[in-house]
């Protein structure tokens, strides 16, 4: 009787935690996009993560708990810092000086199927048939977005291959993050890992202190809302989520994001991907659905 009534709260808590997390990351595309007219990429995620950094520090200060993290932990803590928080966000800030928000959007968001490959490979969980299907479906439509950014005014080769960066580096902070929430609070992970990731972008320092010189004021009020609310709240609503049901089905939640992106660029930055971007943007999206499709013979026991 207990389990049953506690599973519908639980199912709220992460509900709330994940709508948080997908509209606040499908801003900070469009945000990233803006930002980037004053800001060079390495320069855009130190400020960001160092914004991000402060916010989640004072927040596990005023929490005031914590969890020792083991060996095993903090190597796990260290990539994902590196991979998700340094890597992710230069590969992306520079992939938005090159593509659109919305293009953008969809080529990252295909980190669902990178995850559930790369579980396959490394942990062992298998490739099924709707997981190499899927899979094809979504790099057939990575192919279409390639071929806009060899024809469309916004979009080009490399913004599309810094896109892929991005997809990759987002799918293996997700499978290092996962195991570090088993036993360390959510909050204390994201802030390890964003604090990682800021020292890690510290050789740009200098770039920062001299864009932040010369940018608008509202380029820098809308960096400090991406370390604010996309990194600070989003990255915890996220991992909060993510300790209470698995990285695959959190994972697909993602592809909300690509639609939400491509709304709030046309109504804030007046822009929309090449119509072949779209074509290829639903391609990707159909086929991390369907590799998000289970049995039903097994989603009781999932």
């Amino acid at each position: 009787m207990t389990d049953t009534r506690d599973a519908p709260v639980l199912d709220r808590a992460a509900l709330a935690a994940v709508t948080v997390t997908v509209l606040a990351w499908a801003s900070a595309f469009v945000g990233i996009r803006y930002v980037g007219r004053a800001y060079e990429p390495g320069a855009l995620a130190l400020g960001r993560l160092a914004v991000g950094t402060v916010a989640l520090g004072a927040l596990q200060l005023v929490r005031g708990h914590w969890v020792a993290p083991n060996r095993r932990e903090w190597s796990l803590l260290v990539l994902c810092g590196v991979a998700w928080f340094s890597i992710y966000n230069v590969a992306l800030n520079a992939a938005e000086q090159r593509v659109d928000a919305g293009t953008t959007s969809m080529l990252v968001n295909i980190g669902p199927i990178l995850i559930a490959l790369f579980a396959g490979l490394l942990l062992g969980e298998g490739f099924p048939r709707r997981l190499l299907v899927g899979a094809a479906i979504a790099f057939a439509g990575v192919i279409v977005i390639g071929l806009s950014t060899a024809t469309g005014d916004t979009t080009d080769l490399l913004g599309a291959a810094l896109c892929v960066v991005a997809a990759v580096t987002y799918a293996i902070g997700v499978l290092a993050q996962k195991p570090t929430l088993r036993r360390l609070p959510a909050l204390q992970v994201t802030f390890l890992a964003c604090a990682i990731g800021t020292v890690g972008c510290l050789p740009f320092a200098g770039g920062l202190v001299r864009d932040a010189a010369a940018a608008p004021a509202s380029a820098t009020v809308a960096l400090v809302y991406l370390g604010l609310v996309p990194t600070a709240l989003a990255f915890s609503t996220w991992a909060f989520a993510l300790s209470r049901m698995d990285a695959g089905r959190l994972g697909v939640t993602t592809y909300l994001v690509p639609p939400i992106t491509v709304a709030m660029a046309a109504l804030l930055l007046s822009e929309a991907p090449p119509v072949l971007a779209l074509v290829g943007g639903a391609l990707c999206l159909a086929g991390v659905a369907l590799t998000r499709i289970r049995p039903r013979s097994r989603s009781r026991g999932a």
